[in-house]
């Protein structure tokens, strides 16, 4: 298979896995905290890139830690916790029409932190893009008043984040393996992430807790397979294809993710769903000059 085929075979893989997080994320939150959930995805999902990915981290040349540790808290440590506090409040559905706005930084943190380069399209798109998002929280706040929509901030800041680690990855460490990389941004958000759930009560809360013992099946899933093998991939798609490329999976990723909150009893009004449109097509004006890439 070459690269073309491959970028995007990874981009709907990534689409079905990551649409599938926020039910997941949904369901875990029925028997864990925020701080549980985030700190147990992160030390699970290390756990399981340690096993076969350690050897990796030799590839990794002292200069580069400085980058890995920036990738490593921006795209492992902190959107799991913020992610997780963000679905306290907001439905699943409406978190992953969010996380859409990822392309769109990731074009405006290109330009701003990066140099890239930016055309009219572009600066259009971001605010198109941006205006979607301000419709859904607006939408949101009328059609559900009892839900606290000022935690939408919290996808918006690992949104950012994302956008930040897409182009550091792309820009400086480029040069490595996307296993050393995952592994590596993983050893670095392991030890904090463990205390966390040490200071968290979960230890001694779990045995008793029969809430708790069904949440920790859907967060292994989610801490395995919708992060740890998913930033694998994720991390390929970025070296195969350009930085706004890789963060377009946010295209798809909200289908899947709608499917599963109406099968699990989620509403929307029209309203929201058009604020939805409006994102994804700021998304498609900011991509679309990277097409042929």
């Amino acid at each position: 298979m070459n690269d073309y085929s491959k970028k995007w075979v990874y981009l709907i893989l990534l689409s079905l896995v990551w649409g599938s997080s926020f039910i997941l994320i949904k369901k875990a939150l029925l028997g864990l905290t925020p701080l549980q959930l985030g700190g147990l995805r992160i030390v699970f999902a290390s756990l399981v890139l340690f096993l076969f990915g350690y050897r990796s981290l030799k590839t990794i040349n002292p200069k580069d830690w400085k980058w890995i540790i920036a990738a490593g808290l921006l795209s492992s440590f902190f959107p799991p916790f913020l992610f997780a506090l963000a679905q306290t409040e907001i439905d699943s559905g409406v978190t992953s029409i969010f996380n859409s706005v990822v392309p769109l930084l990731t074009t405006v943190v290109g330009i701003v932190a990066f140099g890239a380069l930016v055309t009219k399209r572009q600066i259009l798109g971001v605010v198109i893009g941006l205006l979607g998002t301000l419709a859904l929280i607006v939408s949101g706040m009328e059609f559900k008043p009892d839900r606290n929509y000022a935690y939408a901030i919290f996808i918006l800041i690992s949104a950012l984040c994302y956008a930040f680690n897409i182009n550091i990855i792309k820009k400086h460490l480029a040069h490595l393996s996307p296993l050393a990389v995952t592994t590596g941004s993983f050893a670095v958000a392991f030890i904090p992430a463990l205390l966390l759930v040490s200071l968290s009560g979960f230890f001694a809360e779990y045995q008793n807790n029969e809430a708790m013992h069904t949440a920790l099946w859907y967060l292994l899933v989610l801490a395995i397979i919708g992060t740890s093998i998913a930033n694998i991939i994720f991390n390929k798609l970025i070296y195969l294809s350009s930085p706004v490329f890789a963060a377009s999976v946010t295209y798809l990723i909200p289908l899947v993710a709608l499917l599963w909150a109406v099968w699990d009893g989620e509403t929307m009004n029209g309203y929201q769903l058009l604020g939805g449109l409006i994102i994804l097509l700021g998304v498609w004006l900011v991509n679309r000059r990277k097409r042929a890439v």
